[in-house]
């Protein structure tokens, strides 16, 4: 019973770092409207970032967070001059992105496809050394108040009036154009703090599991839809804001203590992908049968009558 404790523990751990990656995806795929494959490579940027000036140059551990994150918002910024002003369609702007940064990973790992930090001081070991807690506790809460911080400052933002505007464009772009917003800012601005956040998950991650790794990122935006789908389906009542930030997080912990449950039950690991796709496949179906399914009843009632 420990060891299964111990491993939702850990689930919960890496669901909460994880989520503030969903936390960027979100800010695409929900507010934007934008669906930005960019988020792959720029999560594995962040811990290839964090973990070469870690281990390569010495760097403090939260410096190396704050240069990750930074990174990412220059990969944003790239998807989006490719869109906005070569105007490439978002999705191919991001998978051109992404494909350029594998490169551009394995360059700043020294051409390594992985970089461990075994001996080298994260955040976390820190803690540990300081509270002598455990692994998954000490990545518990620094997730989590990091992840709370995060929310705390999109709240807030999305709150001014250029979180405003960001939020309008993905409702209604033609509508913000017309009262003389510039759109292309906008969105400018939202890849930017999306793929800021993946980056910055993904150097928490990194430090989190000790190593950084060219593949790191593979999937992460499967993961990211996943969660943000359950976290709409279980806080999905909950209108406000602040409420769908949250479910975000959430999702992304439900979503691996599924998938830690479902590995103990002996499932391979490698087929994780293959699930975390049906799943988001399901879950986006979903409401357009429901909505079939709706509208067809009210059609043979209306007919009957």
């Amino acid at each position: 019973m420990s060891g299964l404790l111990l491993s939702m523990q850990g689930a919960v751990s890496q669901g909460v770092l994880w989520g503030i990656m969903v936390l960027g995806v979100y800010i695409t795929y929900k507010i934007l409207n934008i669906a930005d494959l960019t988020v792959d490579g720029s999560f594995a940027l962040g811990g290839c970032v964090g973990a070469t000036l870690i281990a390569g140059f010495g760097w403090d551990p939260v410096l190396a967070i704050v240069a990750a994150s930074l990174a990412g918002v220059v990969a944003g910024a790239i998807t989006g001059f490719l869109h906005t002003i070569f105007e490439i369609p978002a999705i191919l702007a991001g998978i051109l992105t992404q494909i350029a940064l594998w490169s551009i990973n394995l360059r700043i790992m020294g051409g390594k496809s992985n970089i461990p930090l075994l001996n080298s001081k994260t955040i976390f070991t820190g803690l540990i050394d300081m509270t002598g807690f455990l692994q998954a506790q000490i990545g518990l809460f620094v997730g989590i108040l990091i992840a709370a911080l995060v929310i705390a400052v999109l709240y807030w933002f999305f709150g001014t009036e250029k979180g405003a505007a960001l939020r309008a464009t993905g409702n209604n772009e033609d509508m913000v154009r017309a009262l003389g917003i510039n759109t292309n800012r906008t969105k400018m601005l939202g890849l930017m703090l999306s793929n800021g956040l993946v980056a910055l998950s993904g150097a928490l991650v990194c430090q989190s599991q000790k190593y950084a790794d060219i593949n790191m990122g593979t999937g992460a935006i499967v993961i990211g839809l996943a969660s943000i789908v359950i976290g709409g389906v279980l806080m999905g009542r909950l209108l406000s804001f602040g409420s769908k930030l949250a479910s975000a997080v959430i999702g992304a912990i439900v979503y691996f203590l599924i998938r830690a449950i479902v590995l103990r039950m002996g499932m391979d690991a490698n087929d994780m992908k293959l699930l975390s796709a049906i799943i988001v496949a399901l879950a986006l179906w979903l409401p357009v049968a429901s909505k079939k399914w709706a509208t067809k009843k009210a059609y043979t009632q209306g007919g009957d009558s």
